[in-house]
């Protein structure tokens, strides 16, 4: 490795009041290039990329034991103000970080701070705008900016200050794909440039081939960073490509849709692959949501126009599209939270239930148990908190403070406090944001289990697994518009842009890796038994 950017060295660190450390004797050299941390929510990443611009221990407070070096500074006992002049960090929750309400006032912030000459000023905040790809968001207000761009807004204005080291906590979590790959181009020129970048994600497929580094977090202690193929296989969040190949025995295991399509070329009897049929997720129920004619808009002008869209009864349709497209808008106004500009909304009889992109808008009471058993009071519900709190993991939070968990521990909470009681129908915001596999996987039985039961289920999510998992139709939100793509076979397959890795390595077959595996294992019998 090249001399390295950080060096961490046995830190370990408690948060205040906290028994048990968040980090523990944790060692690492990160050097230049493109650094991978991953692990369970809750494990210790963000607390760690916390640790790189001092925030751990200068703002949080609490103990901390070992040492640190990072662009030259010691980030325990370095101000926080000159620290920023070397690292650069982007929260999971960007609607805390914002200073300033316009677009380019926002990014400028930093250069001001430093005195850099206005004119200098403004061509590097042309530059950064033109590689993020946001240029024409430049003169909008925050507040009028979909989740995904106010994290590329955020994201540019750690860049303009051409820090030495970087880190990006969940930055891809409410993008679309274009919004995903200007990430990734904007790291990788980073990394090539001899810059650190640490990117703490959940979402790993497109990361993991490509990352110079593989940080595992897991209860506080790092494993790393080596190569990603060297600790692929201790994953407890991979990627779908790396759960099929420790399924199917593959060593090394795949980390691209390009590897893991040579090692199925071993498998003769793939060509008699077929898709899972669409038929099985289709459903015919009464309507239970029906948006006819609808326009929307968060002032006067319409975003999305002539909108028709019919749930059924038990029905999960999943909302898709690029950001800023007005997927939270059209949520809203289906919620009643916003009103029409246009058109008309039936909704079911009982509870409506919202989940906003931000999780802590929900959160008030002390506790999560407290948060949960307030909705089933208001409900008159007879399910029982503790069977909620532990279909979502949270049985172990129940008596925490919602605002002190983790931002996936905090969607968890969020997620349980809006599902309690089986609402009529239930609209959902990005809810895998800063989920892990092990969270989105009871996300998932829950959203089927509220099917089952009779709930409408609207989903606006960049998750093309989740989509793939629970969806019975995709519903594309661009250019004004709403258009149905069909099923998620449809939908997530190779030639989509929304398509899962699964989809792409079987075009025209399954989508998930619980389909693939499936399919996979029918042809082996069929295999066998012409063999016979």
């Amino acid at each position: 490795m090249a001399d390295p950017i950080a060096r961490l060295d046995g830190i370990s660190y408690w948060y205040p009041g906290g028994e048990a450390p968040s980090l523990r004797d944790v060692s690492a050299l990160i050097g230049p290039g493109l650094t991978l941390v991953a692990g369970s929510s809750g494990g210790g990443k963000s607390t760690l990329l916390r640790l790189f611009d001092g925030l751990v221990p200068q703002f949080h407070g609490g103990r901390i034991s070992g040492s640190a070096e990072v662009a030259g500074l010691d980030p325990l006992r370095t101000s926080i103000p000159r620290l920023a002049t070397r690292v650069g960090l982007v929260f999971q929750d960007v609607e805390t970080q914002s200073v300033y309400g316009t677009v380019e006032r926002e990014v400028a912030f930093g250069l001001e701070n430093l005195g850099v000459p206005r004119s200098q000023m403004h061509d590097r905040v042309d530059e950064t705008l033109a590689d993020m790809g946001i240029a024409g968001l430049r003169r909008r207000r925050l507040a009028t900016l979909s989740g995904g761009e106010r994290q590329l807004v955020q994201l540019a204005a750690v860049l303009v200050l051409r820090p030495e080291l970087v880190a990006l906590d969940e930055p891809t979590s409410q993008l679309d794909p274009g919004g995903a790959a200007a990430v990734m181009a904007a790291c990788r020129k980073l990394a090539a440039a001899g810059k650190a970048v640490v990117v703490a994600e959940h979402r790993l497929e497109s990361l993991l081939a490509r990352a110079d580094h593989l940080l595992i977090v897991e209860r506080g202690e790092a494993i790393g960073p080596e190569p990603p193929r060297d600790l692929a296989a201790l994953l407890t969040n991979p990627p779908s490509l790396v759960e099929l190949g420790a399924e199917l025995a593959w060593v090394p295991l795949p980390l691209s849709v390009d590897e893991a399509r040579g090692r199925l070329g071993e498998l003769s009897h793939l060509s008699g692959l077929e898709p899972v049929s669409a038929a099985a997720r289709g459903r015919d129920a009464e309507v239970a949501l029906e948006a006819n004619g609808l326009s929307v808009g968060p002032g006067r002008e319409p975003v999305l126009g002539g909108i028709d869209l019919a749930v059924g009864v038990g029905e999960v349709i999943a909302l898709v599209g690029p950001n800023g497209s007005g997927k939270t808008t059209l949520l809203r106004t289906l919620a009643g939270l916003l009103a029409q500009l246009g058109g008309t909304v039936r909704r079911p009889a009982g509870r409506t239930a919202y989940l906003p992109q931000n999780p802590g808008a929900l959160l008030h009471l002390p506790t999560v148990r407290a948060e949960v058993e307030l909705t089933l009071r208001r409900t008159d519900s007879a399910e029982a908190a503790e069977a909620i709190l532990s279909s979502f993991g949270l049985l172990g939070l129940a008596e925490r403070y919602p605002r002190d968990l983790s931002a996936g521990e905090r969607q968890r909470a969020a997620i349980a406090v809006t599902l309690a009681g089986s609402p009529a129908l239930a609209l959902l915001d990005e809810p895998t944001r800063g989920m892990d596999l092990a969270a989105r996987r009871a996300l998932g039985a829950a959203v089927r289990a509220l099917s089952s039961r009779g709930s409408a289920v609207v989903i606006a999510t960049h998750d093309v697994d989740l989509v793939a998992e629970v969806a019975d139709r995709v519903v594309l939100v661009r250019d004004g518009r709403a258009v149905e793509l069909g099923p998620p076979e449809q939908a997530c397959a190779a030639d989509s842009p929304f398509a899962t890795q699964i989809g792409s390595l079987f075009p025209g077959g399954p989508v998930t890796v619980a389909e693939a595996l499936a399919a996979l294992a029918a042809l082996g019998a069929r295999a066998a038994e012409a063999a016979r």
